[in-house]
């Protein structure tokens, strides 16, 4: 038999195993979730929006994006695509659907900015509109997301919108990993608390996000982070810094995007995320330590209590295992992966360990972070 105090300590790491696992179900009950809204009656001349979007060989997803774009009932809409040094198709692409899109040649990338950084602000810079709506490359719209998005901002006052869309998963790996990657977000950005004026916690998504113009120069826009991959992120703790009012939400009906193809693609995308270029050791020695320890060790729990005979420690294990699992199961539903994937939810975990410890050993190396062909140097 164990010691008492292994007993108590092992059943105190499981209580919150537990709870740290229902928080990314509590979250994401939180999450408010945004419809297209059918069109309401006129109040005046809608404000112009201008529609930026950093395209770098995306030959393959923009067709669906720009499509989208243009079936908007929304009637006062400017769409602009700064092409970004592509070795592909995108420039066709973008042509092909001329006058209603505007083609903008990315002049080349100045000392210290990210390729998409530039981009955007370039083709801001190049818009006329009084809201700017940054969107990613591989995001496809239901015909009403613009007019609701607008409509929703201006309601709650907004100085930065952002809609989450639904991540569509086709491969394996996707409907594996994408589900834990979800709830690694929500948990770690307490995503819902966004909405909260006097939280301090701020994200935005980058794939997705509107801003009146006139907020955004003020604020500096993409220059002020220039230098960084996470620019999402960073820009809205700018608004946050400034006192400005943020909304977020879930719009699975609004937009879809696939955003990795293939294993190889999905986790060099994650681990420019998880490295970022502000590196610290000690940072990602916790997210380990958090990963091991919250998703993998308590399933450990009950074949040790039937390896020492202890009823209490296998009754907890057991119910763990039907607690955690039952809950990557409902979780992986919920984003849009099938339930059974979240069976898998420890090898989810095994691919989030092995991208923390790559990004940990590349750190100490002081390699850069790469994405899209591109090198950014990492600071300590």
């Amino acid at each position: 038999m164990l010691p008492e105090w292994v007993v108590g300590v092992l059943l105190v790491g499981a209580v919150v195993a537990l709870l740290y696992q229902g928080l990314a179900l509590w979250l994401a009950a939180e999450m408010p979730r945004l419809d297209p809204e059918a069109p309401g009656t006129p109040g005046g001349a809608p404000p112009r929006v201008s529609v930026v979007i950093a395209a770098r060989d995306e030959e393959d997803e923009l067709p669906a994006t720009l499509d989208g774009l243009l079936a908007q009932d929304y009637p006062n809409l400017e769409i602009v695509v700064v092409e970004d040094g592509s070795v592909d198709g995108t420039r066709s692409v973008i042509d092909a659907r001329a006058p209603r899109v505007r083609r903008i040649e990315a002049p080349p990338l100045p000392p210290g900015w990210v390729g998409k950084n530039w981009a955007c602000w370039t083709g801001a810079r190049a818009t006329s509109g009084e809201r700017l709506l940054f969107l990613d490359a591989d995001v496809r719209l239901d015909p009403a997301s613009v007019r609701t998005t607008l409509d929703w901002s201006v309601r709650e006052g907004a100085d930065l919108a952002t809609v989450a869309p639904r991540v569509e998963m086709r491969g394996f790996w996707e409907r594996v990993v994408l589900p834990f990657y979800i709830q690694t977000v929500l948990t770690y950005f307490r995503a819902p608390h966004v909405n909260r004026d006097r939280s301090k916690t701020a994200m935005a998504n980058g794939q997705f996000w509107l801003v009146p113009r006139s907020t955004y120069d003020v604020l500096g826009g993409h220059e002020a982070v220039r230098s960084l991959v996470l620019e999402d992120v960073a820009i809205a703790r700018r608004f946050r810094a400034a006192g400005r009012r943020l909304r977020i939400a879930w719009g699975p009906a609004m937009a879809v995007t696939r955003m990795y193809r293939d294993r190889h693609e999905m986790f060099e995308g994650l681990l420019k995320n998880v490295h970022g270029q502000e590196y610290s050791a000690l940072r990602l020695v916790a997210f380990l330590f958090g990963l091991v320890g919250l998703f993998w060790l308590p399933l450990g729990l009950l074949p040790l209590g039937l390896v020492v005979g202890s009823p209490l420690l296998t009754g907890v294990g057991a119910f763990l295992y039907v607690a955690l699992f039952g809950k990557h199961v409902v979780f992986s539903r919920s984003v849009g992966a099938p339930a059974a994937y979240g069976l898998l939810y420890p090898v989810a975990v095994g691919f989030y360990v092995v991208l923390v410890a790559t990004s940990l050993v590349r750190g100490l190396r002081r390699r850069p972070v790469v994405w899209k062909g591109r090198s950014y140097s990492v600071r300590g």
